[in-house]
């Protein structure tokens, strides 16, 4: 019977043993092994964590002008469960919040019977309708603190800058790239809650306040941009371009990219918003999954930075670095003569020079002012398949720069077994290879510093909101490509490239210019699209900067680079010249042409009016009986040519009005002559103010536009181009 009892009293204790041991196995558990995720889920239980929104960082221009930024908004939330749970009708709810949000009242009643702690209702919302929001007080609805990104200046630098997404991430250009950098790290409020999900009756708040992202400070002059964007925007919808533009202006002293600009062109603001056109053509598309890929690619196309991802064929502009390539190893000297019969034969191939007609017997500074594809075949055979790639591949070609913009493609050369005496040839004058504009501004920048092939960079610096620099961006050489001597000599011929030559319609009066005009056929060869290209640096004797401007298959009937690329750089580089403080350098025959500040004469006698105006080179035409100037026209302080008619009103109310007569496709003297009939002045512009006399230059543009009804007297500004342009 004892013995019974004992086996009892132990069967008890070793179940209680057990018992206890899988509660202290079970208490281990809890605190030990799952201590640390327990603890988590009762501290998400048991207060309400709301994120406050960082600011990312500012984006600057080289002189700190603020280019993005961001600001505080407002983000309208709620907690579906806890409307829930105070026994609160979500349908009632949203008819309230509904038309403050200017939201659909059936969808935000969805989002409201989610089963979850948090929604997001709507984002970023301006201050008025936060303030309507809060005036409310729903059960539920809350308001968070966040951070709204801006630009100032809308499509400005839109493909430089990139944009943010719906949740503040970079998504393109800088603000992709310096994502880590810009973003900072959000702040947080942290506040106990009841089993209902409501906040307690007492405060107890822990505060982390966010970190504003770093600042980033580019190399880019909003003024030289700015620059830069006007002028390509005019020749991108002047010539009906195609399949986009884009330009570079680069300092080549030290890789420093002052400009990038790419046509067509999206608000920052807007980002997601398709032009109208293609919105319509998508409108088209009845499936919808094809119509929405047809949109996503529509985006990336629209978001594509042309300057940095596309290659192309550079065509004549390649010949730049053809002819350093013979001169630096001593094959050729700028004297070097050369015969061009109007085409050239290699192996079984003709390959036809510009000028049809051939240019004859010509020295290699002739060749390269005419832009002669025979006399670069030539020079690239002189040259051999060896050593041109190998300076292909030295002047940065077949590898990425290393910019600081996604995307960037490397150039393309001919495979080994694919690359014969043909290749080699048509390589020569710049048909075959492709290369990046950025690639090609990056190549010609070391032509013209002296040879030393720079990184291009696009971020200047780092600093904080202090001002103080983070870190900062140093010049960076790759390599001496070229020896002092050819850059030298090379930038001699570009010169008179733009002087005499193909390039004069960037012919820059007091400034010397020198470079290479552009035109490539696209392939298929023959199917009548084009590449106009044209690059350039200035002054040619200190060269300071370079512009490449990109116009990819214009359609207004002329697609010469010579003809419509090289007249966008020659009007970016002068602005930039100007803008930069360059002093012009005048030659004596420039000097000739400068034009003359009209004197004010208002209020003097006729005699001495006259005899001011004649001092200047002005000559006059009085208009009334008076004995005092009353009035004149053009004004004081306008510019114009010596010999030029300045009307004196000596009565009041006797001016005459007259037609402006069209003078395009006029030469110079031409247009003077038709515009000085009717009684008007005229300021010359473009390839026509070398001075020099030519029937191949000739009227483009003028404006007053013909047909406008003016005063007598009136200026008309009319640019000239040359024609014989490659």
């Amino acid at each position: 019977m004892k013995r019974k009892i004992r086996v009892k009293i132990l069967y008890v204790f070793l179940a209680f043993a057990a018992i206890l041991i899988l509660l202290g196995v079970r208490l281990v558990f809890l605190q030990v092994i799952g201590g640390s995720e327990l603890q988590q889920k009762a501290v998400e239980q048991q207060t309400r964590d709301n994120l406050i929104a960082s600011h990312r960082g500012a984006i600057y221009d080289r002189n700190r002008k603020k280019l993005a930024q961001s600001s505080t908004a407002q983000t309208v939330t709620a907690n579906p469960n806890e409307i829930q749970k105070a026994k609160k009708n979500p349908a009632e709810i949203a008819a309230t919040l509904a038309p403050v949000l200017e939201m659909d009242v059936t969808e935000l009643t969805a989002m409201l019977q989610k089963e979850t702690n948090h929604v997001t209702l709507k984002r970023r919302i301006e201050d008025d309708m936060a303030t309507k929001v809060r005036e409310l007080n729903l059960t539920g609805i809350y308001l968070q603190e966040d951070a709204k990104r801006y630009y100032p200046y809308g499509n400005f630098a839109s493909h430089i800058l990139g944009f943010v997404g719906y949740d503040n991430q970079g998504l393109g250009g800088i603000e992709m790239v310096y994502e880590n950098e810009l973003r900072g790290e959000p702040g947080r409020i942290i506040a106990l809650k009841n089993a209902l999900d409501t906040d307690m009756p007492f405060k107890d708040e822990t505060h982390i306040d966010p970190e504003n992202g770093t600042n980033v400070v580019l190399t880019i002059d909003e003024v030289v941009q700015h620059f830069t964007e006007k002028h390509l925007e005019d020749a991108y919808y002047e010539e009906k371009v195609q399949n986009g533009a884009c330009a570079i202006v680069m300092d080549v002293q030290t890789g420093e990219i002052l400009a990038m600009a790419t046509k067509s062109d999206f608000d920052l603001n807007d980002p997601f918003t398709l032009p109208e056109d293609v919105e319509e053509q998508l409108a088209t598309i009845t499936d919808s999954e094809e119509r929405t890929q047809a949109r996503s690619n529509a985006l990336q196309k629209m978001w594509r930075n042309k300057a940095v991802v596309d290659s192309y064929e550079p065509g004549s502009c390649f010949k730049i670095i053809t002819g350093c390539m013979a001169l630096e190893e001593g094959l050729i000297t700028p004297e070097t003569p050369f015969f061009c019969s109007g085409s050239k034969t290699v192996e079984n191939r003709t390959i036809n020079c510009s000028h049809h007609e051939g240019h004859g017997a010509q020295t290699f500074a002739d060749a390269v002012k005419n832009s002669c594809n025979p006399a670069f075949i030539d020079v690239g055979l002189l040259v051999g398949k060896e050593k041109f790639k190998e300076y292909y591949k030295a002047f940065g070609f077949m590898d990425v720069t290393g910019f600081d913009l996604p995307g960037e493609a490397s150039g393309l050369f001919y495979s080994d077994e694919n690359y014969n005496t043909v290749e080699l040839a048509t390589a020569s004058f710049g048909q075959g290879p492709v290369v990046t504009p950025l690639q090609l501004m990056s190549a010609v920048g070391a032509v013209a510093n002296g040879g030393k092939l720079m990184k291009p960079y696009l971020v200047k610096e780092l600093i904080d909101d202090d001002g103080n620099i983070l870190k900062k961006t140093e010049p960076t050489i790759v390599r001496q490509v070229i020896s002092q001597k050819t850059s030298e000599q090379m930038c001699a011929m570009l010169e008179n490239t733009v002087s005499n030559g193909t390039g004069q319609n960037a012919y820059i009066k007091g400034y010397r210019v020198a470079g290479k005009t552009g035109t490539s056929e696209k392939v298929p060869r023959g199917n009548g699209k084009y590449i106009s290209s044209f690059i350039a640096f200035a002054p040619a004797n200190d060269p300071k900067i370079a512009c490449l401007v990109v116009l990819d298959e214009p359609s207004n009937g002329q697609y010469y680079g010579g003809a419509i690329a090289a007249p966008v750089v020659g009007k970016i580089l002068e602005d930039t010249l100007r803008y930069m403080g360059v002093e012009p350098q005048y030659t004596e025959e420039e000097r000739q042409t400068l034009d003359i500040a009209v004197p004010d004469v208002k209020g003097l006698s006729t005699d001495n009016a006259i005899k001011n105006l004649k001092n200047e080179n002005l000559t006059y035409r009085i208009v009334g009986n008076g004995s005092t100037v009353l009035r004149q026209m053009p004004t004081a302080g306008s510019t114009l040519p010596a010999d030029s008619v300045v009307i004196l009103y000596t009565e009041e109310n006797v001016s005459q009005s007259v037609t402006v007569p069209d003078v395009t496709n006029l030469s110079v003297k031409e247009a003077q002559a038709r515009l000085a009939q009717s009684r008007l002045n005229m300021i010359v512009t473009g390839a026509g103010a070398t001075g020099k006399s030519s029937n191949l230059t000739i009227a483009n543009s003028q404006y007053p536009l013909a047909g406008a009804t003016v005063e007598e007297g009136t200026i008309v500004e009319v640019e000239f181009r040359y024609q014989d342009v490659d």
